[in-house]
């Protein structure tokens, strides 16, 4: 728990707990639906594994989140106190896309960008029977982040997983996307629709017509990509 603010105005409580550096993100990962300990790391990826360990075991004590263990199997998996959580993760989204102002570059992130990507594939929309991958390139990254590889397999309509490579993993790409890292990031906040980013020659897609066409409709963008933002 974080320091005591010495008061009994529950909302004074309830920030001893969630203030903690890094504590509201891991829920954030949590409601997202992230269950395991790498899971959750990579939605995080500058936290320290030893602070993540720390905050999960803050957050277990608190009775925010139940660790379920299968043998060697380890689980993180939100409690009901947890699951009342992610209206209020929800209103910070919200709040924070419409009134913080612009993003500077330390604030983007290929990877974070991508595993967000991954766990919002939509399994109706992505070619069923079949595995489909998609190259990212950013060329104004560094060398060593600058190409991605999503893996998604698609079985029966509205099944679909989906796996993020750093490194090319084999197999023939079908679609590949190439974007200024900020551009995309504006797209999957809301800022900037796909189809003008395309008209700007902000975004390039190369691949057969069909899957340039679907591509757009294969990921479900977050809820506050749809907030208004003020004038």
């Amino acid at each position: 728990m974080g320091a005591s603010y010495y008061q009994f105005c529950p909302v004074a409580k309830a920030m001893e707990l969630l203030d903690e550096r890094w504590t509201l993100l891991i829920v954030r990962e949590l409601c997202a639906g992230s269950e395991r300990f790498n899971e959750v790391r990579r939605g995080v990826p500058r936290m320290s594994p030893t602070l993540l360990s720390k905050r999960l075991t803050h957050l277990t004590r608190a009775g925010i989140v139940e660790r379920v263990v299968d043998g060697t199997d380890v689980r993180y998996v939100l409690t009901p106190a947890g699951h009342e959580l992610r209206p209020v993760v929800e209103a910070l989204s919200i709040w924070g896309v419409r009134w913080i102002g612009e993003l500077g570059d330390a604030d983007l992130d290929p990877k974070l960008l991508l595993w967000d990507m991954r766990r919002s594939v939509d399994g109706d929309a992505v070619p069923a029977g079949r595995r489909t991958v998609v190259r990212f390139r950013f060329p104004d990254v560094p060398a060593r982040a600058r190409d991605w590889w999503l893996v998604i397999s698609a079985g029966d309509p509205g099944a679909a997983d989906a796996d993020l490579c750093d490194a090319d993993p084999g197999f023939e790409v079908d679609v590949t996307v190439t974007s200024g890292l900020r551009r995309l990031v504006e797209i999957w906040r809301g800022d900037l629709r796909w189809a003008d980013a395309l008209r700007a020659g902000d975004i390039d897609v190369h691949g057969p017509e069909d899957m340039r066409r679907g591509l757009p409709g294969w990921f479900t963008l977050p809820g506050f990509a749809a907030v208004p933002r003020p004038a």
